[in-house]
């Protein structure tokens, strides 16, 4: 039976995809940074362990006890609408921490595992943001933008050890809660001088026909997981694929 441990697994893609590899006979590590026993079915394959991707003990211990990995996916993130000149650094950096710093702190804490053993396979989850960059989310777009590159890099770095590396790239998913873990952080980010430019934004969002449901990242995720191809890019939903053709 294969492991995989799956970062955000509270709610949205996390959830959804840890329900996804469970349904396929994985044996799956969901974390989260509050604990919810409620969220998954109670299960021997399940194990629901504490996160926080921004503090180096909480991955250390997590990673420990979670013994042999197959599969690492990098899934938990902080999504934030707002103007940028409204944002503040102490925001910016916030979503630094989790979107990438938490990635990549995810990542060196599996790699030696997978180096040790010559396989594995890291899935980073980013965004069609990175595709196609849109108003009021560049704080956000940078930080997943960020992890593209990493991803890309990265790649080529561990495939000589028989490590793969992969991206899923989800479109936009009103259903998501793609702002719940920033609502906080929002406050006060629309001024005045952007309402009407916002609010002209959000109403396109809200009339398209094309979106991301949880479970086309869920499957976008367990195909990155099993291709032993080289291919780098799974984009996921019906917008996201657009986009790539496009």
């Amino acid at each position: 039976m294969k492991t995989v441990l799956i970062t955000g697994c509270s709610s949205g893609y996390g959830l959804e995809t840890a329900r996804y590899f469970h349904d396929k006979g994985w044996r799956v590590i969901a974390t989260m940074r509050t604990p919810r026993e409620d969220v998954l079915p109670k299960s021997r394959n399940i194990r629901i362990l504490e996160l926080d991707v921004t503090q180096p003990e909480s991955v250390e211990r997590a990673v420990e006890a979670s013994g042999d990995i197959d599969v690492l996916v990098n899934n938990a993130g902080i999504g934030l609408f707002g103007a940028f000149e409204a944002t503040p650094m102490t925001t910016v950096r916030t979503l630094f921490e989790t979107n990438t710093f938490g990635v990549m702190a995810m990542c060196q804490a599996v790699i030696p595992q997978f180096r040790q053993r010559r396989s594995g396979t890291i899935v980073n989850v980013t965004s069609s943001a990175t595709l196609a960059p849109f108003p009021l989310v560049a704080t956000y777009t940078a930080t997943k933008t960020a992890i593209q590159g990493f991803t890309a890099s990265l790649e080529h770095e561990l495939k000589t050890f028989d490590v793969r590396v992969k991206l899923v790239e989800p479109g936009y998913g009103p259903t998501t809660r793609f702002t719940a873990n920033g609502q906080q952080l929002m406050q006060g980010l629309i001024p005045e001088s952007y309402v009407s430019f916002a609010q002209s934004i959000f109403a396109g969002m809200t009339n398209l026909s094309a979106v991301t449901k949880e479970v086309d990242v869920a499957e976008a995720v367990w195909q990155a997981a099993n291709d032993p191809s080289e291919r780098l890019h799974y984009p996921a939903g019906a917008d996201a694929i657009a986009l790539i053709a496009s």
